[in-house]
């Protein structure tokens, strides 16, 4: 499913959300009661929560702020989202800064201010698991946004990307960078360890290089950290003296710091390199021919398909039964009805054509005057 295709069956969702939610103001509580009863058990526990359309709270918990998606994208288009369909809700919204413990309070806070569903981009599996079952002894519906949390039954929904694949991407993506050379020595910079998607989008990469490539040396990075990664980079660096033909970064964070230790120790030219998020400064670099290669995923989709799951749920509205196409993915606990959405590979090549065309990133953003050359070689 292509991201403007996916985002016309939201156009339509939301059309068909406003309508409801117009009805409901003109026919008052009676009618909001049916359209509650007629939502089932999730939407009648989602009611009693506050399912009026006016006033009801969705708290949006968002993971850490060092990637520049949360905050620049996710954040506001989710926003956007929820206040075109429902003007009257409250969105408590909250950043962990890659803090589990802080992630926790924030929750617990979002649910003693009475909030109608959670929205859950989880710091770390175990304590987001945790988060879900207060949610759900409190009869609070729980959204697991980008990354799915394992190990109970108290998620409702589940809105990301397939993130295997995300891996899987980025491992052929450098297999292609590397002519297939089965002697390439490469460099693994993962995600961390305690996210889940770290271990899915690892899961995926391996998938895609074990066997063809000569792995030399593996991490996997704390807190998804830049200067981590820089500094695991560097002790590669000095293990191999330099002899690496290539390096799988899981996203444009760790790209960013993996590029920066390989700067530092004089490499030239620099070797391929993934990543992931299509960060500005990524999409700059792979202008400059300083990353190969970053995962385009469409977040404004991703977003908007949460904030309308959220707003249905808050105002104890029945979801619409095709904005998962029936799809469900194991958490190991239960099959937890899904929205995947498919990521891209994106490399100079093709950057006009996703990131740009989608006005991900405007070209004025991107071919600022440092970046104007390079901007003008691309086609751009």
């Amino acid at each position: 499913m292509k991201a403007k295709a996916f985002s016309g069956r939201l156009a339509a969702w939301a059309l068909s959300a406003l309508a409801l939610s117009a009805c409901s103001r003109q026919q008052g509580g009676a009618a909001e009661g049916a359209t509650g009863a007629a939502a089932g058990a999730t939407g009648a526990a989602a009611g009693d929560k506050g399912g009026k359309a006016g006033g009801a709270k969705i708290a949006l918990l968002l993971p850490e702020s060092k990637t520049a998606r949360y905050e620049s994208k996710d954040r506001p288009f989710f926003e956007a989202k929820v206040k075109a369909l429902c003007p009257d809700c409250q969105i408590l919204a909250s950043n962990a800064n890659q803090d589990a413990s802080q992630q926790q309070a924030q929750a617990e806070a979002a649910l003693t201010n009475s909030a109608s569903v959670l929205v859950l981009d989880a710091v770390d599996s175990a304590s987001a698991a945790v988060i879900a079952n207060k949610a759900k002894a409190q009869k609070v519906p729980v959204i697991a946004y980008d990354r799915l949390v394992p190990g109970t039954d108290a998620i409702d929904y589940y809105v990301s990307f397939d993130n295997e694949a995300v891996g899987r991407l980025q491992g052929e993506s450098l297999l292609k960078a590397l002519d297939n050379k089965p002697t390439a020595r490469v460099v693994m910079i993962n995600g961390a360890a305690t996210d889940d998607n770290g271990l899915t989008f690892k899961k995926g990469a391996h998938g895609a290089l074990d066997g063809k490539v000569r792995v030399v040396k593996e991490y996997d990075t704390p807190d998804w950290s830049p200067d981590k990664a820089q500094d695991q980079m560097t002790q590669a660096l000095t293990a191999l003296n330099n002899q690496v033909d290539g390096v799988y970064a899981a996203n444009d964070g760790t790209a960013g710091g993996a590029i920066a230790a390989m700067k530092a120790a004089g490499i030239k030219p620099l070797p391929p390199v993934t990543g992931q998020d299509a960060e500005l400064a990524a999409v700059q670099r792979i202008l400059l021919g300083e990353q190969y290669m970053t995962v385009y995923k469409a977040i404004k989709p991703q977003a908007e398909a949460a904030a309308v799951i959220a707003y249905h749920l808050a105002t104890g509205k029945p979801v619409p039964t095709d904005i998962t196409g029936g799809k469900t993915v194991s958490n190991g606990t239960k099959d937890v009805p899904s929205v995947l959405l498919v990521p891209l590979a994106v490399t100079k090549e093709n950057l006009k054509d996703w990131v740009i065309a989608d006005a991900f990133w405007t070209q004025e953003q991107i071919c600022t005057a440092q970046y104007a050359e390079a901007c003008k070689a691309a086609g751009l």
